[in-house]
């Protein structure tokens, strides 16, 4: 064995394979000097998260590897789609910018330009950022409520958002037509997984491809695309945890009756001539209330804000409602569901006195930010349900991948998407369904298990008439054919 004496400060005496030699050494040996300090501060619970997570790594890498399969022909039309209307938007901004404001040479992409114009031009009261005045989305957001920049701020906001659609389809993929993510089964506090570029320097972040994109990534060549959604997941958990500290089965009760936010509707609203019927309330419950917005709507954007601890102004500013149309739903939403205040102040109480909470799934996670600021508060209450649902996925989607029923093609937070051969679909979505129910037991002999909907298709968007082979909600017997031409990177498979 050869010794190589580190101690010397030339470094260059060495080959590039010592010093690799060497630095691979000195990573093996901090690994076990960690694991070492980690092993005894192992319990029932850190023990099962630790290994929870190495069972993970089978199926992440499987992922990671296939990659999704791009339509390269299909991620041209929308590029194409998106430089028409961000071409029409800059013609409509300079417009309004030259016969409104009078500036006649004005770059919406220059901070510089922006500063003029909102702060010279329009006299919009400085707003900063760490004591220096900024146009960053925050601030364009704020200066949204004066009328006379609204036009502006909503042309600058649509136009970002379409360079970001632009720069996220541009992104690399790999020679064989595929985009690949690098999945992080501890990248988060939740235990959700993350996502980012590979190892490889390509692919990106593809758990929050927007709908509007999702149409580029489709299903290989005989293939049909699986996705399974875990429905209202987080509520069914607020549900379980609510019923395991107080008895009270009300939300949980709601939540099985398969549309809670609609049973929430009739709660709330008892004055409505509610029929008893789900497909019925469900059409009431959806009928136009305020402005644009229904009742049911209400019940599911602002329940969930709710739940883990929203205040109303807060969620007025989020949904763009008047605070009183808040307050006044926050006030009959609590009404029917106490128990919803009464685990939030279980859950800062125990923060306060331990700053450690274990999730209904076992997954203990210690708090170190200030225990009585609101952002720790809030990021407690969300902590269980986000977690607990996290790992019910997961263990679900490991089943599948154990079975080899379907082969795993992305893990989208709540849900799973998997592919299969399209001639066995009504064999394989049923067992796929069955895999993904995971019975979590509850306190007085009550068990949860939360049910997923499943959508079928070619590509990873929704169906339309506009996206035909999209994900439509699964019945057996699906007609639908896909085309016999597949386009990747410009050659044809068929």
């Amino acid at each position: 064995m050869k010794v190589i004496d580190t101690s010397t400060s030339d470094p260059g005496r060495y080959s590039q394979s010592e010093r690799d030699w060497v630095y691979n050494g000195l990573d093996c040996c901090v690994t076990v000097e960690v694991l070492e300090a980690l092993l005894p501060q192992l319990d029932e619970h850190t023990s099962g998260t630790y290994a929870f997570s190495r069972s993970m790594q089978g199926p992440v890498l499987e992922m990671g590897i296939r990659g999704l399969l791009v339509d390269q022909q299909r991620k041209e039309q929308v590029i194409d789609q998106y430089f028409l209307l961000l071409d029409r938007l800059e013609r409509n901004l300079e417009r309004i910018v030259l016969e409104g404001v009078g500036m006649p040479s004005f770059n919406w992409r220059s901070y510089g330009d922006l500063h003029t114009l909102f702060y010279d031009r329009l006299q919009i009261p400085v707003i900063r950022h760490q004591g220096r005045p900024t146009v960053n989305y925050t601030a364009l957001e704020k200066m949204n409520n004066y009328l006379i920049a609204q036009p502006i701020v909503a042309h600058i906001l649509a136009m970002r958002d379409l360079g970001k659609k632009i720069g996220m389809l541009r992104t690399e993929i790999d020679p064989d037509g595929r985009m690949r993510t690098s999945y992080n089964i501890a990248g988060t506090s939740t235990g959700r997984f993350s996502s980012s570029i590979n190892e490889f320097g390509t692919g990106t972040n593809l758990q929050n491809v927007e709908e509007q994109l999702r149409s580029i990534f489709i299903a290989d060549p005989g293939m049909k695309l699986g996705k399974f959604d875990a429905k209202s997941g987080e509520s069914y958990v607020v549900g379980a945890i609510e019923w395991n500290l107080f008895g009270d089965s009300r939300y949980l009760d709601d939540c099985d009756s398969g549309d809670v936010h609609t049973a929430a509707a009739r709660i709330c609203w008892p004055d409505v001539a509610w029929t008893g019927d789900a497909r019925a309330d469900k059409k009431l419950a959806e009928a136009p209330f305020f402005r644009h917005y229904d009742r049911r709507f209400l019940c599911k954007k602002l329940g969930h804000g709710s739940n883990y601890g929203g205040l109303a102004q807060t969620l007025a500013q989020q949904s763009r409602l008047p605070v009183e149309v808040v307050q006044d739903f926050q006030a009959k939403y609590f009404k029917a569901y106490p128990s919803h205040l009464r685990w939030q102040h279980h859950v800062e109480q125990t923060l306060r006195s331990k700053g450690v909470l274990t999730s209904l799934t076992g997954r203990k996670r210690t708090f170190w930010g200030r225990r009585t600021s609101d952002d720790t508060k809030r990021e407690a209450i969300a902590y269980d349900p986000q977690c607990s649902l996290a790992e019910i996925v997961d263990q679900g989607m490991l089943r599948v991948w154990r079975s080899r029923d379907a082969l795993l093609y992305m893990n989208d937070h709540d849900a799973v998407t998997v592919q299969y051969p399209a001639e066995m679909e009504d064999e394989i979505v049923p067992k796929i369904l069955d895999q993904l129910k995971v019975t979590i037991q509850l306190q007085h002999g009550r068990e949860l298990v939360i049910p997923y909907d499943a959508k079928t298709g070619w590509n990873r968007a929704d169906y339309s008439a506009a996206n035909p082979e999209g994900l439509k909600d699964y019945s057996p017997g699906d007609r639908r054919q896909r085309p016999q031409t597949v386009h990747i990177l410009d050659r044809r498979v068929r």
